[in-house]
């Protein structure tokens, strides 16, 4: 199915009617030198009057800096929201991003699997993210499109991220937290998707990104429904070009009761090579989201991040490792299954 990409689309898209309409952009990065690293998102889901807010920030003494809200917002016109903002000074080349306000202070990160207790009984303290962000490779990915370029139709219950792409990037900047300051050089990846979209459609998800400088990176995705099917995704960056995954795989290894990913081992091929990939997570906070279904059930999603360092061809990088899960019985539904 052809993708259709245009500059005009790192702007704002026209609200659809879905009630879960959701358009986001998202930013992460990691500072070798200083160890410091994280992300942000904001996704407008205007339909429902609020967006989502995330600041994550992974520090180098082992604590995170964290904040969630859903600030209200009237319409999609602008990621502008809760004391963030993202703005694109040329598209696919250069964006700003910035986060000004509170965030908790977490000595444990895993003490978010209950945020309600999280945060009432961590500290508070200013923190504001100033970044710079720069292209370092194509474009990879789009919105589907039919032959005659109108889009693909899909069902609301069943979206997440209709219109989707990714790139691999540098930033530049400034991170303070509290009365702590760090100038941030490093390398991340960037998002943008829009569509109809419920955190409950995969019915697990592994999305691992790395950067080894500006000449090598990765995205390995692998998503699964709830039928069995699976998805494989992503490709590799090598000198200026992207490189398409025809195939991969991910072995994990989780820790304690509640199976937070630990290591990982994944193999990565393209038309042109294949990648031997071992990743050691640095530091992880588990995030969730829950929804109440029409008969009043309630759905449970945790998204566990994880800041990894990853080891490839000799060499050593940094990025995330997102394990996104269905909870069932208590239990994260993917943790049992070889991906």
């Amino acid at each position: 199915m052809p993708l259709r990409l245009e500059p005009t689309d790192e702007y704002l898209h026209p609200l659809e009617e879905a009630s879960n309409f959701n358009e986001s952009m998202y930013f992460n990065v990691y500072d070798p030198a200083s160890r410091v690293g994280g992300f942000l998102r904001l996704g407008n889901r205007a339909n429902e009057g609020y967006a989502e807010m995330t600041t994550c920030l992974y520090l180098p003494d082992g604590r995170v800096g964290f904040v969630f809200a859903r600030p209200e917002i009237a319409g999609n016109d602008a990621f502008d929201a809760g004391g963030m903002r993202f703005e694109v000074v040329r598209p696919f080349e250069e964006l700003r991003v910035a986060y000004t306000g509170k965030v908790a202070l977490l000595d444990d990160p895993l003490r978010m699997a209950d945020p309600r207790t999280a945060f009432r009984e961590s500290p508070w303290v200013d923190c504001s993210v100033e970044l710079a962000y720069r292209g370092v490779s194509p474009m990879y990915g789009g919105e589907p499109v039919n032959d005659d370029g109108s889009p693909v139709a899909e069902k609301a219950e069943e979206g997440f991220a209709r219109g989707h792409y990714e790139q691999h990037v540098g930033a530049r900047g400034t991170v303070r937290v509290g009365d702590e300051a760090w100038e941030i050089d490093g390398y991340g990846l960037r998002d943008h998707s829009w569509g109809p979209r419920y955190w409950q459609a995969p019915w697990w998800y592994r999305w691992l990104t790395a950067n080894f400088g500006e000449d090598f990176g990765f995205v390995v995705s692998i998503i699964a429904r709830r039928d069995g099917a699976r998805h494989v995704g992503g490709m590799v960056l090598v000198d200026g070009a992207y490189r398409e995954l025809t195939d991969a795989t991910i072995e994990t290894d989780y820790d304690g009761t509640d199976r937070y990913h630990r290591r990982v081992r994944a193999r990565a091929v393209t038309a042109e090579a294949e990648y031997e990939i071992e990743g050691r997570v640095l530091n992880l906070i588990p995030l969730r989201n829950r929804r109440s279904t029409p008969e009043g059930a309630e759905l449970v999603t945790r998204i566990s991040e994880g800041m990894t360092e990853w080891r490839c061809d000799g060499r050593t990088g940094y990025g995330l490792s997102e394990y996104l899960d269905q909870i069932v019985d208590g239990a994260p539904v993917g943790a049992n299954e070889g991906a």
